[in-house]
């Protein structure tokens, strides 16, 4: 299948979510315009890289004066939440972030995980207010995760953990 090209030139929402539990959950990318609308499979370690590269240009917009913004600015919680169906087009594989000075929104360049053709891409083209909203939701999102052991670093599911560094025993650790 020849790779394909997405384009969101002023998508009316732009989220990220998960669905499962925490341990096995898949995370998504989301935007609509119009009547389009596109879900990308990702990691929880792009959701937050993509929130710190967000935070990071919307930083230096506001110390070159070219942009900041206010709790106006953003879209309402509720268009943070992803929508049914979920059914990711492709697995990201790599991810941008660029902002365009004559349009004044953040370009997020999405392109498939493939291992050697060239695969399919996604950009969106988003107000600094739907950025800022959208690196503030995946910041939430990612927190929502297992708790992390005490003594390995490593999450910790439910039913507890048998933790490498437990006195070199494998001591089982709970949440408690």
């Amino acid at each position: 299948m020849p790779p394909e090209a997405y384009e969101f030139t002023s998508p009316g929402r732009i989220t990220v979510g998960f669905v499962g539990r925490p341990g096995q959950r898949a995370f998504f990318l989301q935007a609509s315009e119009g009547g389009q609308s596109i879900s990308l499979k990702l990691e929880k370690e792009q959701v937050f890289a993509l929130a710190r590269g967000i935070d990071d240009i919307l930083e230096q917009l506001e110390l070159r004066e070219l942009g900041h913004t206010t709790a106006e600015d953003e879209p309402p919680p509720s268009d943070l939440d992803l929508e049914e169906p979920i059914e990711p087009v492709f697995v990201i594989g790599q991810m941008g972030l660029v902002y365009d000075g004559v349009s004044r929104r953040i370009v997020l360049i999405a392109q498939e995980l493939v291992e050697e053709e060239e695969g399919s891409t996604a950009r969106f083209w988003a107000t600094p207010g739907q950025m800022r909203a959208l690196s503030r939701h995946a910041k939430e999102i990612v927190a929502q995760g297992r708790p992390i052991c005490p003594l390995c670093g490593r999450p910790m599911d439910p039913e507890g953990h048998f933790c490498p560094d437990g006195n070199g025993h494998g001591t089982k650790v709970s949440e408690d």
